[in-house]
């Protein structure tokens, strides 16, 4: 054989060998890529399997379960939100009320009705900033789960919880800065054995109701911004028409204060606070006011007043001329008040004004409690109602 011929034959040898490596890598290549795309193929039913389990699980999962859900969800807020910081603000409120009002609070009528009302108007303003955000500013979070299985009863139960809880922490801390100001709670109760209790139950359900009328409002609006708008009118609906210090006359003016939850909390909180059975006080301050004033200044000639004489003029001094006898101070408003006073007669009167102002709505009595009471849960119950039906209607909103 010839050196040409073996050279042949050599690149013949090495093209076959190299023929037979492309032919086994390639058919290793396809067995990877096929391995490689079997793979894939099992990820994407894998994950698309657990996909619809979990969404399964979203879509069959009960109210009761999404109720411990979402109420999870409202403590992490609670404590990594910074939604705590209601409770150290309704401290703050109470204490500078309770300051200006406290020292007449539950010891005459007067400081128990101004009083009163003040608590009723704490109670309103914390339950109103407690909810009138929390439903509108996650409305469209609210609307995609919703759409994924949720529960608008289990949604609003768990927020119902969550300010249950808030409006107690609010209504404690209220109660102890009143104590530590000073306030003299009453000593007789109605309902339990301790009238501290009464008047907390009085005060959690005032602010309960106000905050689940917010959460109302929170569920129906669809911006924070409208929420915020219509709070504060809400806010002097309730104290106008609390019945407390304006006269309110004509039968659509009262069913209107039938409505409002100032009236049955200052109704609740009087009644408890023994409002019929106190002093009034405004008649003696308004005497009172009288007491230096000199009726020589203005009266002349009674002394010489006889039953055959006609009464003579009353003349103002200023159109004499006593320039001869000595000026003498006539002031029987101040006399008569220090009499009263070291007789023990000014009790009698404080007693007699408070006799003839009583109010039959604010009697001691049980069932005036009562009734206020079941008032107010009613009114929580319909404001609930109210909200759960807005947001099933959540999908119609526009994008």
């Amino acid at each position: 054989m010839s050196k040409n011929d073996s050279n042949i034959t050599d690149d013949t040898a090495n093209e076959t060998n190299t023929n037979e490596n492309t032919a086994n890598g390639t058919t290793e290549n396809k067995t990877t890529s096929n391995e490689t795309t079997a793979n894939e193929t099992d990820g994407k039913e894998k994950t698309s399997k657990d996909n619809t389990e979990a969404e399964d699980t979203t879509k069959h999962r009960g109210r009761f379960s999404q109720v411990f859900i979402y109420l999870g969800k409202l403590f992490r807020m609670f404590i990594f939100q910074n939604d705590w910081k209601v409770l150290p603000m309704s401290a703050i409120i109470s204490g500078l009320v309770s300051f200006v009002v406290g020292a007449n609070l539950f010891k005459t009528q007067e400081g128990t009705l101004m009083g009163t009302f003040a608590l009723a108007c704490i109670c309103i303003w914390n339950g109103f900033f407690n909810s009138i955000q929390v439903i509108c500013r996650e409305r469209p979070i609210v609307k995609r789960e919703h759409r994924s299985g949720m529960h608008i009863s289990a949604y609003i139960s768990a927020h119902m919880i969550y300010q249950a809880f808030l409006c107690l922490g609010q209504t404690i801390i209220t109660i102890i800065v009143c104590k530590l100001t000073g306030v003299a709670f009453p000593k007789e109760s109605l309902i339990t054995s301790w009238a501290i209790i009464d008047i907390g139950i009085s005060l959690f359900l005032i602010t309960y109701c106000a905050d689940i009328m917010a959460l109302m409002v929170s569920s129906i609006v669809h911006t924070t911004t409208t929420a915020m708008t219509i709070m504060p009118f809400l806010l002097i609906f309730q104290l106008v028409f609390s019945g407390g210090f304006f006269q309110l006359n004509g039968d659509l003016v009262n069913k209107i204060k039938e409505t409002t939850i100032s009236k049955w909390g200052l109704t609740a909180l009087c009644s408890q606070g023994n409002y019929n059975s106190l002093q009034m006080v405004t008649l003696w301050n308004a005497v009172s006011k009288f007491q230096d004033l000199d009726a020589s200044d203005y009266l002349v000639g009674l002394e010489n007043y006889t039953d055959e004489e006609p009464q003579q003029e009353m003349i103002p001094v200023n159109d004499l001329d006593f320039t001869t006898a000595p000026k003498k101070e006539l002031k029987p408003i101040r006399d008569f008040m220090v009499y009263a006073q070291e007789s023990g007669a000014k009790e009698q009167i404080l007693n007699w004004s408070g006799r003839n102002n009583q109010n039959p709505n604010y009697a001691f009595d049980a069932n005036i409690v009562l009734k206020c009471w079941g008032r107010l849960i009613l009114f929580i119950i319909i404001y609930a109602s109210i909200a759960v039906i807005s947001l099933e209607f959540i999908d119609r909103d526009k994008r």
